[in-house]
């Protein structure tokens, strides 16, 4: 079927590029409480929730602020224990993650967000390593039970149908998987479009509360975060398919891209700098693939600007993150770019992401989803971006990883890596080259530390490499 995606129409592509690979999108367990859509208030909604239940919470900017309140609420009213809340990354309240409540809810991330960092570290949560192309997958097979889905939808059309907005990643295949549904039914909620759309008959419980999504709004950026923008717009030729995420690195590399010609999109999520450039003309998706014409994504986060481009657009099809992030399917774009971030890279090329040391800040993510499925596009590059040095003016070009740091993407995988001070393609290198070609852009001041290091772990080995 991949064999031929490339040379099928878009309406079909659109059919493929779908949930319904799955066969039957509605939901595969029996309902706790079958019963039609119970409109009804977000207090009895709750009371549904039992002792031990798997709480799925609508992921990102799209989690629903009201409902999570109430949960917390309930729980802690009935004394209920050992809720499980879980999530990939939310933005907003999680009140379920306070310290008081530790005996009613201990918390499942399958991607550490600011909210639940201190209770993962603390030890009063959980955390998942997993690819966000494999959430899904762990839904519908059961691995991860889901009992309770609780989402933030757009009010139902004409026709019953609602859509689940600005987040479908893990979300949909939660909605079709759960035993009890509960939905905040939200007037502010974008109504997007693609596999995201869910019939009023897969929801159990609708609470009506107008309620807009958490913003992301950008910031100026700064010197050094421009010059590696511009370091890595300098890797991007046109007609080329674009992955990037949220933040000031990105948000750089789009700032430059403003000359660009028929640039595509097909990423796990973007921010604002994309709205630019579709206004633009820069960005077209004629040249892609997987959706030509249409950006592919699986959630979005930005400012009202964002919410309100998305919003009945069908230049923008929102899909599962297990088809969005599956390198077989990334890989058919040619020219796929794929930019991510790191916290820290060894001399050698291990690239950590989701820890500082022993202590979890992230999660996996969709990092290595792209980075795989760039380096195998037919022209397609790999980009690891970052500072060269943290806000403490540590390197963050090290030696060695830090003790209890998480390789996320190997050694292996790892392409280019840019910072403010140049771009070097690690690629069919030597341990030797790596280190030397890592040290040429790293920031000047640890230049000379890190080359007595690497030449007295690998210079032994060759005479006069450093």
């Amino acid at each position: 079927m991949l064999k031929s995606f490339s040379r099928i129409s878009s309406s079909a592509s659109r059919f493929l590029f779908s949930s319904r690979l799955f066969g039957d999108v509605s939901r595969s367990k029996q309902s706790r409480y079958p019963h039609n859509p119970k409109w009804c208030t977000a207090e009895e909604a709750m009371e549904n929730i039992k002792s031990f239940d798997h709480v799925f919470v609508h992921s990102c900017a799209a989690a629903p602020q009201y409902l999570v309140k109430k949960m917390t609420e309930s729980v802690v009213a009935r004394d209920l224990r050992n809720v499980i809340p879980m999530h990939v990354h939310t933005e907003g309240v999680a009140p379920y993650a306070d310290p008081k409540y530790e005996k009613n809810f201990r918390t499942l991330c399958l991607f550490i967000a600011s909210n639940l960092r201190k209770a993962v570290n603390d030890g009063r949560a959980d955390f998942v390593p997993v690819f966000l192309s494999e959430i899904p997958v762990l839904f519908r097979k059961d691995v991860i039970p889901v009992d309770v889905a609780m989402v933030n939808v757009s009010p139902p059309d004409s026709h019953g149908y609602c859509s689940l907005g600005i987040s479908v990643e893990a979300s949909l295949s939660a909605v079709q998987t759960a035993k009890y549904v509960i939905a905040q039914v939200n007037p502010l909620m974008p109504r997007t479009l693609g596999d995201g759309i869910i019939h009023i008959s897969q929801l159990d419980a609708l609470v009506e509360m107008r309620e807009a999504p958490p913003l992301a709004s950008p910031r100026p950026l700064k010197d050094f975060e421009r010059k590696i923008g511009k370091n890595i717009a300098q890797l991007i030729p046109d007609e080329a398919c674009l992955q990037m995420g949220i933040g000031a690195i990105p948000d750089a590399v789009l700032f430059e891209l403003g000359n660009h010609k028929n640039l595509g999109i097909h990423t796990e999520m973007f921010s604002n700098g994309v709205v630019h450039l579709v206004e633009k003309g820069v960005i077209t998706n004629k040249k892609k693939r997987v959706l030509p014409g249409q950006i592919a994504v699986s959630f979005v986060m930005g400012d009202e600007s964002l919410y309100k481009f998305v919003d009945d657009n069908p230049q923008v099809y929102f899909s599962e993150s297990n088809l969005i992030n599956d390198p077989n399917i990334i890989r058919r774009n040619p020219k796929q770019i794929a930019i991510n971030s790191s916290i820290e890279i060894d001399l050698t090329g291990q690239v950590v992401s989701d820890s500082m040391g022993t202590k979890m800040y992230s999660g996996v993510g969709g990092q290595v989803d792209f980075v795989r499925g760039a380096s195998l596009s037919e022209g397609g590059k790999s980009i690891i971006g970052m500072p060269s040095v943290t806000s403490k003016g540590e390197t963050r070009i090290v030696p060695t990883i830090k003790e209890g740091g998480g390789v996320v993407t190997t050694r292996a995988h790892v392409r280019y890596v840019a910072t403010e001070y140049g771009v070097v393609d690690l690629h069919g290198r030597s341990i030797l080259e790596r280190a030397k070609l890592l040290i040429s852009i790293s920031h000047p001041k640890h230049r000379e530390e890190l080359t007595k290091v690497a030449r007295e772990r690998f210079g032994k080995l060759v005479t006069n490499v450093f």
